[in-house]
């Protein structure tokens, strides 16, 4: 993003735990000892989750204090009676002692119960307190319809988890509507947002942090970014929020460095970091994220993309973007003619086929950064473009191209119910895309929907550009920059899809989980 300144019994039964707020809010980093240096078993210290899941699978993720043998068991019910077993990767240092196994062969459209045990390597008998979880496998009928949250962009501009305002509580609001899973745009960290343990307010108070070693500088070192992730699965909110819902995880500019792109370099003007070439960092960051989050396609003997397609039945597809890692470098973004984009041509052929082949009523296309607001990059004291749309409402210029051709691919192809989910942005807004209002009107209309940030600086509504006919139907935003999270201005937003209708029904809400503006969107339907 530009903004470098930046219960009990219902249908999952969850183990709920929480972090004790003390009055002393720093937390030491955690030290990597050998196992003959620790008394005990193992120990999960950050919670368990699950990710990518399928109508048959799905990956569970784990965090040990030491070496230890990672056993997920599933079964159909919280009892855990007639257990099935799966024996997981020994995790050790080579990880940050993280490791992933990948479940299969599971009931389609059925609540998941699982529990993970760390067994000591030397004596597997000694296994460490189970710690619990659960996920629904997508259904393979319509019947029972689907449900999603997104938002994105968590700890950054130095806002991080505050005991006195309850920490990252816009994830207990996002559990109470029990989704199917939650979709994150991006933003999981703030790799160079450093956070101290106080930061002034408007009113004269401070906002407080609880604070880590690793999060006292901008993120260089593997360590350090690590020390990233394992800040906040601090957090007791969102550590329940993995244990009950599954997650789908892309990546976007913070997880390394505030609007980085491939091949730049840092300038020397920048004295936070010793490490000048991004490629560097990026290589560091990406690690780091393939560890503490399970994703399918970063997996061992997977290709290693965070691009990727998630079927959730006949009634969706999502469509998970990576709009950083193959762009080219941000500039003014007014070139005639530009093969690589935002996307990379590899990424759009692939968009393209997976979308042609989709036969889901809708589909979702997860992007890390939004189509028609305009996010300026000043990193280098340039007037550069950071996004896709640069603020001239003619002909499709620079990253545009690629995005018109996307549009027209679609209409041609005649491929209904694309739908367009993002954060990046820091507020949260509605823009509906028709070519009657548009310079570019070979494409069909479609909604774009921004959400976010989750505990994050909030900032003032994007402007928006021409070129494809936004008009924005809603917005909610800030009047000032850089607005804290105990002011407000959180947000996340909610799908949910009829499964008799198959209507699609996008709600954008606040933290507290207030509805702020509801859109209903029936299939088939050009022009709505």
């Amino acid at each position: 993003m530009g903004h470098g300144t930046e219960n009990g019994v219902g249908r999952r039964a969850v183990l709920r735990g929480g972090l004790a707020a003390s009055g002393a809010l720093l937390v030491p980093a955690t030290v990597a000892a050998p196992a003959l240096a620790l008394s005990g078993r193992p120990t999960a210290t950050s919670g368990v989750q699950s990710g990518d899941v399928t109508a048959t699978g799905g990956l569970v993720w784990v965090r040990s204090d030491r070496p230890a043998r990672m056993v997920v068991e599933t079964s159909a019910t919280g009892s855990f009676r007639n257990a099935r077993r799966w024996t997981g990767p020994l995790v050790g240092p080579d990880t940050d002692f993280t490791g992933v196994t990948r479940l299969h062969g599971l009931p389609p459209g059925e609540q998941i119960h699982y529990r993970v045990l760390l067994a000591d390597p030397h004596d597997p008998r000694r296994t460490g307190e189970p710690v619990t979880g659960t996920f629904r496998t997508t259904p393979q009928s319509r019947r029972s319809g689907v449900r999603f949250v997104w938002s994105g962009d968590l700890a950054g501009q130095g806002w991080g988890i505050n005991p006195d305002i309850g920490g990252y509580r816009i994830f207990d609001a996002m559990g109470a509507l029990d989704p199917d899973f939650f979709l994150c745009s991006g933003d999981n960290i703030y790799a160079d947002g450093p956070i101290a343990a106080t930061q002034a307010l408007p009113d004269g108070s401070a906002y407080r942090n609880v604070t880590t070693v690793e999060k006292s500088k901008v993120a260089e070192t593997l360590a350090e970014f690590r020390g990233n992730f394992r800040y906040n699965l601090l957090d007791g909110n969102l550590r329940r929020f993995n244990a009950q819902v599954p997650s789908i995880i892309q990546w976007d500019d913070h997880e390394v460095r505030n609007n980085w792109y491939p091949g730049e370099v840092i300038a020397a003007s920048d004295p936070r970091y010793t490490e000048k070439s991004v490629d560097v960092l990026a290589t560091r960051a990406r690690r780091a994220f393939s560890e503490y989050f399970p994703v399918s396609t970063l997996r061992p003997a997977s290709d290693g993309r965070v691009n990727r397609v998630l079927r959730q039945g006949p009634l969706l597809d999502v469509f998970v973007l990576d709009m950083r890692t193959y762009r080219n470098a941000n500039s003014p973004d007014d070139q005639a003619h530009d093969p690589q984009g935002i996307l990379g041509r590899e990424q759009l052929e692939w968009l393209k086929r997976e979308l042609a082949r989709s036969r889901a009523v809708w589909k979702v296309i997860a992007a890390d950064m939004p189509i028609g607001l305009v996010v300026p990059d000043t990193t280098e004291g340039l007037p550069n473009i950071e996004a896709v749309a640069q603020g001239d409402p003619g002909a499709p210029l620079g990253r545009e191209l690629q995005i018109a051709e996307l549009l027209r691919f679609v209409k041609h192809r005649r491929i209904t119910g694309t739908v367009w989910l993002t954060a990046d942005v820091h507020h949260t807004s509605a823009q509906h895309y028709q070519p009657s209002r548009a310079a570019f009107t070979d494409f069909e209309p479609f909604w774009e929907f921004v959400s976010g940030p989750l505990n994050a600086g909030a900032f003032p509504a994007s402007a928006l550009d021409g070129t494809f006919g936004p008009e924005r139907v809603f917005v909610k935003a800030p009047t000032a920059s850089n607005v804290s999270p105990a002011e407000g201005y959180q947000f996340f937003g909610e799908v949910d899809i009829d499964g008799h209708s198959g209507d699609l029904t996008v709600r954008l809400r606040e933290q507290d989980g207030s509805v702020l503006f509801t859109k209903v969107l029936r299939p088939g339907l050009v022009g709505q």
